[in-house]
């Protein structure tokens, strides 16, 4: 049947304005069309009756099939059906790159945008590729007529997100912006307003993006959507780059890390919008034109953002919030080079926990190493910044002082140091204080990743020499806050804490000997699984005595040794399984210390199975640890987010997948991977859980102790006589028995519940932060410590507790 039959009646004056010739492409067409016939997916138009008929076709004829197939796909979506041998008519006609005259590309859209019997979101995307090449190719003043199509399908594809490609969305944004007359209008129609920041950026920034500086380069920016740029591209951006255009890359991508995500109910689980893809391309065409860019801030501001982008939803957790803008910035590093790069590498690694994104960081240091002859472990000791502090650790200028932890205070003339900064200072020197500010910002964001640096390599037990320790970790103002207050040892040799003496360092026992290590001596972190109990127990006697808090726990590290259980279970380490745990809790902390693939669910399409394992890289091993739901989960939990999980068994496997016994891996790699596990279970298990009274509750808080409680035991052992209410506590094996004048507690040394005497009856308390009452030899326990100490001195005064809910229980 003729399109001109099939085409209802108010249509058919649509096709007044073809000729004679277009008419027998038609009839030609028609003859050997098959609605009937069922076609692949993926049939080319050579392979149809059409195509055979159109090999021989000039210009004419090739806008006749385009016209003769936007008709007909019409009628065949009219009829509830799509026949793909009319959408293979497209790309070669495209490709032929007819010059289509005005009344063919009207007729064109008015295809396009009339909807069909079966209603408007039955409409095809594949309708819009001719109207929109058509038009596309015409100069800016002969697209006016057509400027109510585009606005018509821009509104349509806004309440259908899905109803096109963002390639045809972008085509469309681009061709508005030429019409719009008002740049900042220009600017959002080139800004769909899809995500958060997308609002911020049309909000806030539309006026600046559609400068005549700047809105070409925008338009540039909407077509980053390969993996990485080109030298075609980068040449157009680079031709493209202004002033304002730099200084608004340097404000819009400053943005990104203080933008959060939003999260919205759902029945199943909350939908969370970062960035939709539309924003994530245009952000993406920014962070690229950061390479062209010479100035100081970007590689700062290239960190940030991998940072922030990188890391999961809510800062943390094993996802991305947006990973291509992340590898983008991590590409654009790499690129730039420099040891610059190295230390916003060492940021990402330090916080970022996706696989995928720390497999990239890794092969960018690899590369960086290469060109430097160093390891990656030697590239990021050489590149740590000094921000300008000196050997002391401070950078002191008109009285204003910068502290190697991020903090500025004042010194009067006297010495003093003074916390707030006197009006006459901030005034007389506010650029100064500015500069100190930026650097005090930078600073803080450098040294929980340094933090992380060094004790994973207490952990991986890496090997330096001496000099690189007195050049790298003790003499430089940032990595000497930590590597001064850590004990080193020479393999197989003595161990010691760096005091300095005439000509150098040397290495301090607890009773003062001291050893000078030659320049090439191998040196290692002491770790107490290598040592002697009497050792071990020195090194905390004289690390109290001192008053050393060390950045993490070194001499009151937790030693995990294999036990006699574990031996006779073959393959697996079942110390810390049947734990019920908080899932979320549990999922991020594991994730902050490098366990990945932790993902449960009540329904298997939206957030995993009912099990799961943790998983764990260590040198040369992989850790795997078992989780699963309970059997009333599901109901407890409505069937949405999972709130517990319970711990299983943990297992090591090699390089090759084959089961290792415990037994088999070495002592110091076991013993790191149950110390993350006993602080998962410390921190987030419901024995913690105030309102908890089940039978797990009960067997968590009078248990035995774990290897966490026990340090925390010991170091308890060595606090407590220093105490000035020493007197009125008691320390058991598994409780802090403090003696009050209402009544006796008892405090378990794991779980920090209470138990009154005589009848063990429950006391909740609700800490409200930790205590100042006594110095702890640690910057970490989960708070644990803290909690127990802070607990105790306010029980001793027990009558003067005026707190209605805990006064109560008292009595």
């Amino acid at each position: 049947m003729a399109i001109l039959d099939e085409l209802p009646s108010d249509r058919r004056a649509w096709l007044d304005c073809l000729d004679e010739t277009t008419f027998d492409v038609f009839e030609r067409l028609d003859a050997v069309f098959d609605p009937a016939e069922r076609v692949p997916w993926n049939v080319k138009l050579a392979d149809t009756p059409m195509g055979r008929l159109a090999k021989e076709s000039g210009g004419a004829e090739w806008r006749a099939l385009g016209l003769w197939g936007q008709l007909r796909l019409h009628i065949s979506v009219g009829k509830g059906d799509y026949h793909r041998a009319l959408t293979s008519v497209f790309t070669p006609v495209l490709r032929r790159a007819p010059r289509w005259t005005p009344a063919e590309i009207e007729l064109l859209w008015r295809v396009a945008v009339t909807p069909t019997p079966l209603g408007r979101d039955q409409q095809p995307a594949d309708l819009y590729r001719l109207p929109l090449a058509a038009t596309r190719r015409l100069p800016v003043a002969e697209r006016e007529p057509y400027v109510e199509f585009l606005r018509q399908v821009k509104d349509h594809l806004a309440q259908r997100p899905w109803g096109a490609t963002d390639s045809v969305k972008r085509v469309i944004d681009n061709l508005l912006a030429d019409h719009a007359g008002d740049p900042a209008v220009a600017a959002q129609d080139l800004i769909n307003e899809l995500d958060p920041f997308a609002t911020l950026l049309r909000e806030e920034y539309a006026a600046r993006f559609g400068t005549p500086e700047v809105l070409p380069l925008l338009r540039h920016w909407t077509t980053a959507t390969n993996p990485r740029p080109n030298a075609a591209w980068l040449d157009q951006a680079a031709a493209l780059l202004t002033p304002d255009a730099v200084t608004l890359v340097k404000d819009v991508l400053g943005r990104i890390p203080g933008y959060r995500e939003r999260v919205e109910p759902h029945p199943y689980r909350p939908v969370v919008t970062y960035f939709h893809e539309h924003t994530a391309v245009l952000v993406r065409g920014m962070v690229w034109t950061c390479e062209l860019v010479g100035e100081p801030w970007v590689t700062a501001l290239l960190g940030d953002v991998a940072v922030a982008t990188g890391t999961g939803v809510g800062g943390s957790g094993p996802d991305s919030r947006n990973e291509r803008t992340t590898n983008a910035a991590l590409g654009v590093l790499a690129r730039r080079g420099g040891l610059e790069a190295v230390t916003q590498l060492a940021r990402v690694q330090a916080k970022v926990r996706r696989k995928s994104i720390l497999a990239l960081v890794a092969r960018t240091l690899d590369g960086v190493a290469e060109q430097t002859g160093l390891s990656p472990e030697q590239l990021l000791d050489r590149t740590v910044p000094s921000f300008g502090l000196g050997p002391d650790g401070t950078r002191t200028e008109h009285g204003l002082r910068l502290s190697a932890d991020g903090v500025i205070a004042f010194v009067d003339e006297g010495g003093k140091v003074r916390k707030t900064i006197p009006k006459a200072v901030r005034s007389a020197h506010g650029e100064l204080l500015a500069e100190l500010r930026a650097t005090a910002k930078e600073l803080r964001k450098t040294l929980p990743a340094e933090r992380f640096r060094v004790e994973r390599a207490l952990a991986g037990e890496r090997i330096w020499c001496w000099r690189d320790i007195c050049a790298h970790y003790l003499d430089h103002p940032v990595t000497g806050r930590y590597g001064k207050a850590l004990i080193w040892e020479i393999p197989q040799g003595p161990a010691g804490l760096p005091v300095r003496a005439a000509g150098g360092w040397e290495l301090a026992d607890p009773q003062g000997r001291s050893i000078r290590p030659l320049p090439d001596t191998p040196v290692k972190l002491w770790h107490p699984i290598s040592a002697a109990v009497d050792e071990v127990r020195a090194w905390r006697d004289h690390v109290l005595a001192i008053g050393l808090r060390q950045p993490f726990k070194q001499a009151f590290r937790e030693v995990y040794l294999l036990t006699p259980a574990e031996e006779s279970a073959g393959d697996r380490s079942r110390r810390f399984a049947g734990h019920v745990l908080r899932y979320g809790q549990a999922k991020a902390l594991l994730t902050e210390r490098g366990w990945t693939g932790l993902s449960l669910g009540h329904w298997w399409a939206e957030g995993g199975y009912n099990q799961a394992e943790a998983v764990k890289e260590l040198p040369g091993l992989t850790a795997r640890w078992d989780f699963h739901l309970d059997e009333e989960s599901g109901e407890r939990d409505a069937y949405g987010t999972a709130s517990l999980c319970v711990s299983g068994d943990i297992r090591f496997t090699d390089e090759h997948g084959r089961r290792v016994s415990p037994a088999e891996v070495p002592p110091r790699v076991l013993s790191e991977a149950l110390r993350d596990a006993d602080l998962a279970v410390g921190v987030t298990s419901t024995g913690l859980d105030p309102e908890g009274q089940d039978d797990y509750w009960h067997s968590y808080n009078l248990g035995d102790l774990t290897g966490t409680a026990q340090v925390r035991r010991d170091a308890l052992t060595r606090l407590v006589p220093r105490l000035a209410i020493a007197d009125r506590l008691e320390l058991t094996d598994r409780f802090l028995r403090v003696r009050g004048d209402l009544r006796t507690y008892r405090i378990h040394l794991g779980s920090g519940n209470i138990l009154m005497e005589p009848n063990d009856a429950y006391l909740c308390i609700v800490p409200r932060g930790a205590t100042d009452h006594v110095f702890l030899p640690f910057e970490e326990d989960g708070g644990m410590l803290s909690a127990i100490v802070s607990k105790a001195f306010l029980l001793v005064a027990d009558t003067t507790i005026t707190d209605p809910s805990i006064a109560h229980q008292l009595r």
